[in-house]
């Protein structure tokens, strides 16, 4: 088999993901926005960034190929609205391809900001106005349908007639009656909105809610006869964020929201490191990813978040094992010539996508090819005693052993001090 024969490696797999009943998806890549400076910067358990720091996140965002930006709500406070016009002029200056959008409540107070961000910047800013939408809202906030849709007519000619693009946001539309929905979204649309929202804001919908609610609201665009885009916005309050996310998508949504790490409020939003790597794992975009552990490490740093270790794609073990049996194939794999073989026989995200490779370290459950792996990496001379040596060692320990460890084992079998 030739070095990266990818025809070869196709040939072995059969792929149930794509069988003969699995949902076709709409013509068109799916596009992604990235709501980190804004609803992930509402995780109550995080610092808040610097402008600087938004501004590095920003541009680690356009290195991914993200198509858009909620840049904040700038009527939260007069350090949001700075950053709001910093980032709004960051990318006017820099001509940076990604579009930016700002969160407003349905009211004009929440909506003169992003003018006048528009206004100074230079550039369009989407508003994304927001209003609750399901029983449990309105009953609580003491709303009548009637005054909503008072509110979103209003809110949304007011942005129209100052020259904004409106996305109209229905707050925890997976629990809203569909009348309601229907005279919401369709007051939308009539005042000009081009995109209307569709959020499962307190991490209730399962993947079948998820694709039900973007076809009803997808049969009222259709209805309604006007060019409107769909976008998918989800919390992991059930751990489903990222299946709903899909589901969206291969119902109808052209545009899903997700945070780097999944920061947020509670149990946070759907993580856009999944996101990313799962649309390209689909075939849905060809971004370049590589850049993407360096989108999180930053993420991580700005908002003093740890990175789970079992975390998919960027945690520290998600391309690791310890396993004498995995380091066997692997290095088996590798021995055929064929890196992308290697890459995937006990994975099932490339390590290589993502500027990663696989790891292979020695621990309690490893054997003789975890060791034979690790000092051929390290270019230590193999010998059949220094490796039964090693794996005895390893067998004794409660941990995975250190490189200091392993080199001091070294040390003692060569019988000269090897501190590395």
């Amino acid at each position: 088999m030739g070095a990266n024969n990818v025809t070869d490696f196709n040939t072995m797999t059969y792929d149930w993901n794509s069988a003969s009943d699995a949902p076709v998806v709409p013509p068109g890549s799916p596009q992604v926005d990235d709501e980190t400076l804004r609803d992930g910067a509402q995780s109550p358990s995080i610092r808040t960034p610097s402008t600087a720091e938004k501004i590095a996140l920003l541009h680690k965002m356009v290195d991914l190929s993200i198509a858009s930006v909620d840049i904040g709500l700038p009527a939260a406070g007069p350090r949001v609205r700075e950053d709001v016009i910093a980032l709004a002029c960051e990318i006017a200056h820099h001509h940076l391809p990604i579009a930016p959008n700002c969160a407003a409540r349905t009211i004009a107070g929440d909506i003169e900001p992003i003018v006048d961000a528009s206004e100074r910047a230079g550039i369009p800013i989407e508003a994304s106005l927001f209003i609750g939408s399901s029983p449990v809202r309105q009953f609580v906030e003491g709303w009548s349908l009637d005054r909503m849709l008072r509110f979103t007519e209003s809110a949304v000619t007011f942005a129209r007639n100052h020259g904004l693009e409106v996305m109209f946001v229905t707050e925890d539309t997976t629990r809203a009656r569909p009348d309601a929905l229907q005279r919401l979204y369709a007051t939308a649309i009539e005042c000009g909105a081009s995109r209307v929202c569709v959020t499962d804001t307190v991490g209730h919908a399962t993947p079948h809610g998820s694709a039900a609610v973007v076809r009803f609201v997808r049969s009222i665009i259709e209805k309604s006869g006007c060019d409107v885009r769909i976008d998918w916005h989800g919390h992991c309050d059930r751990g489903l964020a990222l299946a709903n996310a899909i589901a969206a998508v291969e119902a109808g949504a052209d545009r899903v929201h997700g945070t780097a790490l999944g920061v947020g409020e509670r149990c946070g939003n759907t993580p856009m490191e999944q996101i990313l790597a799962n649309f390209r794992l689909l075939g849905w975009i060809d971004s370049d990813l590589s850049s993407l552990p360096a989108y999180c490490d930053l993420a991580a740093r700005a908002f003093e978040v740890s990175i789970p270790f079992n975390l998919p794609i960027v945690g520290s073990d998600a391309f690791c094992t310890s396993t004498g049996v995995h380091a066997a194939a692997v290095m088996k794999a590798e021995h055929k010539g064929d890196k992308r073989l290697a890459d995937t026989v006990y994975s099932g995200v490339p390590a290589g996508w993502f500027g990663r490779r696989q790891r292979i370290e020695i621990g309690p459950m490893s054997g003789a090819s975890n060791v034979e792996h690790w000092l051929d990496e390290h270019g230590v001379a193999r010998t059949d005693e220094l490796i039964s040596a090693i794996v005895r060692e390893a067998k004794k320990a409660d941990r995975l052993l250190t490189e200091p460890d392993i080199r001091a084992l070294i040390g003692l079998h060569s019988g000269t001090a090897h501190h590395g």
